[in-house]
């Protein structure tokens, strides 16, 4: 009897795995040829330190519908690593990339018996495209069914025919990494609805997410822990048990709206296209040609994961919680998940150009955080600050929107940049009481990295005061802009830590870092060095001209030092001291335009392209962080970078692709063509914008925005282009 048990099972795993197909494919489809989903792999940077999220979502949502292990470490901070196999639920909110774990938020999880808390699953019954999850289950035999709408979870389990006693637990006591339940509170409403909310502490101090949960049959709850589990039974085993999880951060009231005007049917199948079609709308943003398959895939995998965040915060009837905790009334989409130290580098100058109908929303979600909390976020998450790294990257970030032209209200944005930059906390009042932060007085350190991105911040709410005519204001924030140039040590030529007397820091080792308690926020004297991205040419004189820089700048790329065993493991992806597996390297490949040796940068390039990304499970060198590590790549590969946070200069590099062509908004488009490029082939020689001879090694923001038609001819030796000093960024 167990032998024909145990085949009847295996045949019907059989016709599941074919009845998957089917599904795949139909969610897949296309009318007009193009597929971009057909080359994403959310898989890649599952494995090694990439922390991606792995599970079912659409562009920008609210919901990410995915497996949750148990969390064993740093690898596990989304949730999901390629390496376990125990899966502890299907929540429904995940991070991407971070370097702290949260969230994984109201989950289910099919099991055997009511005491189960766990199943086990290979990862070779796994199955994932944009827009859909799938795994075979094991204990209990189960297919598991993923899929999502912006705020809506949808879940399929078709269980065996065999199995003796299906059940599935709601389990509101789950998260990831710091997060734990401070209340719940689940309620079955009838047969088939339960509702509740779960409020939790973690990275985010108080996150708050209510939930309606509907099924498609009735179900008896069996089995209850408080008021954080419950336990349900299947009555019908012979027909697949579909749950549709509604998500809100202000009512279960509004979570009930959010179900009803997202997914009032129960069409699974339906649901899987139209969030792969909605995937396949924004990826289709961008369309990259060439002959290697391999690029294209990790292209359009960093373009999806670009793409995870920022997340709708919002419910469809316009309320959301503030970050002064109160519910909110808005007529835009209010954003959360903004991982701005990561994100102003390279996520938020690619979305000004492919996603232009979004950036008045998420500016407007900026400013009301200001109003809520006093100031622009930092890392903001589900309507809480918490605070996370240094500087002040919302200010950049904001600033470059008013530079871009998409906050219509500029004296509104500027009180909030000057209002932000004029705090007190996080080293702010040092640095407007001494022009720099002394490094023996402020108790958290990191005192160089705050200062470098506090300048940096600086420097685009004195562009700001600049386009509004405020003089003073103009004078006084391009003023300590410059103080980047206190902590440069002239004699060793390294930004160092500076005391309140005015002396540097000693004992000094360019090398070593110990995380979280030395000058430096994931990093060493060599990786910050080159953190003046607003002033790159002040920063050159700082070295005494060009010629020491270079020579300094030469040798980031070829130097070994001991970092010491306490350094952050965020240090990683080295080419030398370059370490492309942390963001405050990522501009620093452009820096050779800025002295007039682009083909320098021409071939750093290339190889981070080709032996820092891959395919693979693990392919990135470094935590995904949001998108920032995945954006890096679409721009680089396309041959553009941001290298100034705040104004829209976006400096050469060395086009991956042959030609690319970028929707760019109100039916304009901007094309990139690399003639003659290949392996070899990697040097810009020449230059055409719009068919006219283009001599300048960087193009402006709003000279894309116009469309037309970028052309490079590419060579296997340098050139000369770039290199004239009129020429350069």
């Amino acid at each position: 009897m167990r032998k024909l048990k145990e085949l009847k099972v295996k045949s019907w795993c059989v016709a599941l795995l074919l009845m998957m197909v089917a599904v795949a494919v139909h969610g897949m489809d296309r009318n007009d040829g193009f597929n971009p989903c057909s080359y994403v792999n959310p898989m890649i940077g599952s494995g090694g330190h990439g922390h991606v999220f792995v599970g079912a979502n659409v562009p920008f949502g609210f919901v990410q519908l995915g497996p949750t292990q148990p969390t064993r470490g740093w690898d596990w901070c989304s949730g999901y690593h390629a390496s376990d196999s125990i899966l502890r639920g299907f929540g429904h909110q995940h991070l991407s990339g971070t370097g702290i774990g949260d969230l994984g938020d109201i989950a289910l999880l099919p099991v055997a018996c009511a005491t189960q808390k766990q199943v086990k699953f290979s990862h070779q019954a796994e199955q994932v495209f944009p827009g859909y999850y799938k795994v075979m289950l094991k204990n209990p035999d189960v297919l598991v069914e993923l899929t999502a709408t912006k705020r809506v979870g949808f879940h399929r389990y078709t269980f065996s025919p065999y199995c003796e006693k299906p059940l599935l637990t709601l389990n509101l006591n789950q998260g990831i990494g710091w997060d734990n339940t401070k209340s719940c509170k689940m309620v079955q409403e009838s047969a088939t609805v339960v509702t509740g909310y779960r409020m939790s502490m973690g990275w985010a101090r108080d996150q708050r997410v209510y939930f309606a949960a509907e099924f498609s049959q009735p179900v008896e709850q069996v089995a209850q822990e408080g008021d954080s589990i419950g336990v349900f039974a299947v009555k019908n085993v012979n027909a697949p048990v579909l749950v549709k999880v509604a998500l809100s951060p202000v009512s279960v009231e509004n979570a009930k709206q959010n179900l009803q005007a997202e997914l009032a049917g129960w069409d699974f199948n339906g649901t899987v296209k139209q969030a792969t079609a909605a995937w396949n709308e924004e990826l289709g943003k961008i369309k990259v040609e060439g002959k290697n398959e391999t690029n294209k895939r990790i292209f359009y995998t960093a373009l999806y994961h670009s793409m995870i965040a920022p997340s709708v915060f919002c419910d469809v009837n316009g309320e959301y919680r503030g970050s002064d905790g109160k519910k909110h009334h808005g007529d835009f989409t209010n954003y959360t998940t903004f991982s701005l130290w990561d994100t102003y580098r390279a996520a938020h100058p690619l979305m000004s150009i492919i996603h232009p109908e979004k950036q008045a929303d998420i500016a407007e979600t900026m400013l009301k955080i200001c109003e809520q909390q006093g100031k622009l976020p930092v890392w903001h998450l589900m309507g809480n600050e918490t605070d996370c790294m240094v500087g002040n990257p919302g200010v950049a970030v904001l600033a470059d929107l008013v530079l871009k032209g998409y906050v219509k209200d500029k004296e509104r944005a500027f009180e909030a940049l000057k209002k932000s930059a004029m705090c007190d906390d996080r080293g702010l009042s040092l640095l407007k009481e001494y022009g720099y932060i002394p490094c023996d007085l402020d108790s958290t350190y990191e005192t160089v990295a705050k200062g470098l991105e506090y300048a940096l911040a600086d420097a685009g709410v004195a562009k700001v005061a600049k386009l509004l005519n405020k003089k003073a204001d103009y004078k006084y924030f391009y003023n300590r802009s410059q103080s980047y140039r206190r902590y440069f040590d002239k004699q060793t030529k390294f930004m160092r830590g500076l005391t309140s007397e005015g002396k540097f820091r000693v004992p000094f080792d360019p090398f070593n870092t110990v995380h979280r308690q030395d000058d430096y926020t994931e990093g060493t004297a060599w990786q910050y060095v080159w953190l003046v991205p607003h002033d790159l040419h002040g920063l050159v004189d700082c070295f005494g001209g060009e010629r020491p820089f270079v020579e300094k700048f030469d040798s980031l790329f070829i130097v070994s030092g001991d970092m010491g065993a306490e350094a952050s493991p965020d240090i990683s992806g080295l080419i030398g001291q370059y370490a492309h597996g942390n963001e405050p390297s990522h501009h620093v490949l452009y820096i050779y335009n800025y002295v007039g040796q682009p083909w320098k940068g021409a071939k750093l390039l290339r190889q981070t392209m080709k032996e820092l990304y891959s395919d693979g499970l693990d392919g990135l060198s470094g935590n995904e962080d949001v998108g920032q590590m995945s954006s890096w790549y679409v721009l680089s590969s396309i041959g553009l970078y941001q290298v100034e946070p705040s104004g829209g200069k976006y400096v050469f590099g060395s086009p991956l692709f042959d030609d690319v062509t970028i929707q760019i908004g109100k039916g304009k488009t901007f094309r990139v063509k690399a003639n003659n490029n290949s392996d070899t082939n990697m040097y810009v020689q020449s230059v055409k914008l719009n068919g006219k001879p283009y001599t300048k090694s960087y193009i402006m923001f709003d000279d894309i925005m116009r469309g037309g038609t970028l052309e490079f001819e590419m060579g296997a030796t340098p050139s000369k282009f770039g290199t004239k000093k009129a020429d350069r960024p």
